[in-house]
C-alpha cells in the first residue's frame, strides 16, 4: 500500500477518485490547495488556524457561475474526507496562485489568450504537490482528471491518454507535466464516464454528487477578465485603442486589448450590422483587427516553449493536433523545431487560433506533446 497525495476541490471527480484509490489499497491524503486573503472563520473548516488550515474567503461568485477553491468548495471536501475516513489538509499557496495571476495578467496585456489550468497543472498540482508528497513521505500525487496513464515494456515511462468519456477528456490541460513525474501521476476517473462516476457519488452518499463542475478561472470570480487584468497587471498601461478592419479601416474604440481573444464575437463592443469576429490583435498599436468567420482561418501556427511526454520522430510527422481545451483534435503534420518550438501544418483550416494557447499533438488516443501557439 502506497501513500498518495490527492489534490481534493470539493468537486464529485476528486471526491469519488478518493473512493478509488482506497479501493485499490492506498493510503490516501486529501489536500485542499487555498490561494484566497487569510480567513480565520474559513480555517475552522479543516480544524486548524495555522497559515496551512487557511482558507479562501470568497464562497459565492459574482458571477454566479460554479467555480473551485472557496470556502464551501474546502466545506464540501472536508466532508467528503470525514466521510471516507481519510485525513485531509488545506495548503497555503497564495504565493504560488499569485505567479499563477501574475501569468495571466501579462499574457493578456501583450494580446496573447493565457491557459491558467495547464499552468496550474504545471506549477502546483504536478510541481508544488509532489514536494509537499517528498515531505510526508507519500509515492504519487493523484487529481480528479479525465485522463489515464498506461503502462508498457515498450516505453520508459507511462503514457498520458486521453480519457474514456470523449465529452469530458482533459489530456489537453496536462501536456505540460514533466516528463519524468508521469510515474507518481495517478488519474483514478479517468477510466470512467462522467455519468458513471455522479453515480457512484450517489451510491456512497456523497452530497457533492450532483455539484455542478467549475465552469470559470478559479481567482476571476467576477467573470469579468479584463477588469480583473487591469487590477493585477504591473504599472499604469494604457491598453485602449482602435477596432480596425482587415483593409486599416477604423471601425471604433476600446477599452483595452486585454478584453478580447482571437475568434471572440461576443462582447466586442462595437456595432457593425453584421457579425463580426476578432481575427488579430496588434500589441504595438494597440489595434484589434475584425473581420468575418472565414477570415480566421488558419492552416500553418508554430509554438514555442515545447514539452514532449514521448520523443517526437525526427522529421515531420502525422498527428491530431488540438489548437483549445474545447476544440476538437485535427488531422495535421507537424515537425519539431529548433529552440524547442514546434510547426503545425493542418489538413484543412482551424478557426481561432490564438498566441498564447496550447497546441497538443496526439497519436491516437496518446499525448505524445505540444507547445505554446507564437503566430
Amino acid at each position: 500500500m502506497t501513500r498518495v497525495v490527492l489534490a481534493m476541490s470539493g468537486g464529485v471527480d476528486s471526491s469519488v477518485a478518493a473512493y478509488l484509490l482506497q479501493q485499490q489499497g492506498h493510503d490516501v491524503v486529501g489536500v485542499f490547495m487555498r490561494h484566497g486573503e487569510h480567513s480565520p472563520a474559513a480555517a475552522c473548516a479543516v480544524g486548524g488556524t495555522s497559515p496551512a488550515a487557511l482558507l479562501p474567503v470568497d464562497d459565492v461568485r459574482a458571477d454566479g457561475k460554479q467555480g473551485c477553491c472557496s470556502a464551501a468548495d474546502a466545506h464540501d471536501a472536508r466532508r467528503v474526507a470525514d466521510r471516507l475516513d481519510i485525513p485531509f489538509y488545506a495548503l497555503d499557496l497564495q504565493e504560488e496562485f499569485a505567479r499563477i495571476i501574475g501569468y495571466f495578467a501579462a499574457e493578456y496585456t501583450v494580446g496573447r489568450t493565457p491557459n491558467p489550468c495547464v499552468m496550474c497543472n504545471n506549477w502546483l498540482k504536478f510541481g508544488k504537490l509532489f514536494q509537499y508528497a517528498d515531505s510526508i513521505g507519500a509515492e504519487h500525487v493523484a487529481t480528479g482528471h479525465y485522463a489515464r496513464l498506461t503502462r508498457s515494456l515498450a516505453f520508459d515511462t507511462p503514457q498520458l491518454r486521453r480519457g474514456i468519456d470523449p465529452a469530458k477528456d482533459q489530456s489537453y490541460v496536462l501536456f505540460g507535466v514533466q516528463r519524468q513525474m508521469l510515474r507518481r501521476m495517478l488519474l483514478p476517473v479517468g477510466e470512467y464516464e462522467k455519468s458513471q462516476i455522479r453515480e457512484l457519488a450517489g451510491q456512497l452518499g456523497l452530497r457533492v454528487a450532483d455539484k455542478p463542475d467549475s465552469q470559470e478561472i478559479c481567482f476571476v470570480t467576477t467573470g469579468e477578465h479584463g477588469e480583473f487584468v487591469r487590477q493585477h497587471r504591473h504599472g499604469d498601461i494604457d491598453t485602449s485603442g482602435e477596432f480596425v478592419a482587415l483593409d486599416g479601416r477604423v471601425l471604433g474604440r476600446h477599452t483595452g486589448i486585454e478584453r478580447f481573444t482571437v475568434g471572440q464575437r461576443k462582447g466586442l463592443g462595437v456595432a457593425l450590422g453584421e457579425r463580426a469576429y476578432v481575427v488579430r490583435i496588434e500589441p504595438d498599436t494597440r489595434r484589434v483587427v475584425l473581420g468575418k468567420h472565414e477570415d480566421l482561418a488558419r492552416r500553418l501556427l508554430t509554438a514555442d516553449r515545447t514539452n514532449w511526454l514521448a520523443d517526437p520522430p525526427e522529421g515531420p510527422f502525422r498527428c491530431q493536433a488540438k489548437i483549445r481545451y474545447n476544440a476538437q483534435a485535427a488531422p495535421a503534420t507537424a515537425e519539431v523545431l529548433p529552440g524547442e518550438r514546434l510547426s503545425i501544418r493542418f489538413d484543412e483550416p482551424r478557426y481561432g487560433v490564438a498566441p498564447g494557447q496550447a497546441v497538443v499533438c496526439y497519436d491516437a488516443d496518446r499525448v505524445l506533446g505540444g507547445g505554446w501557439i507564437e503566430s
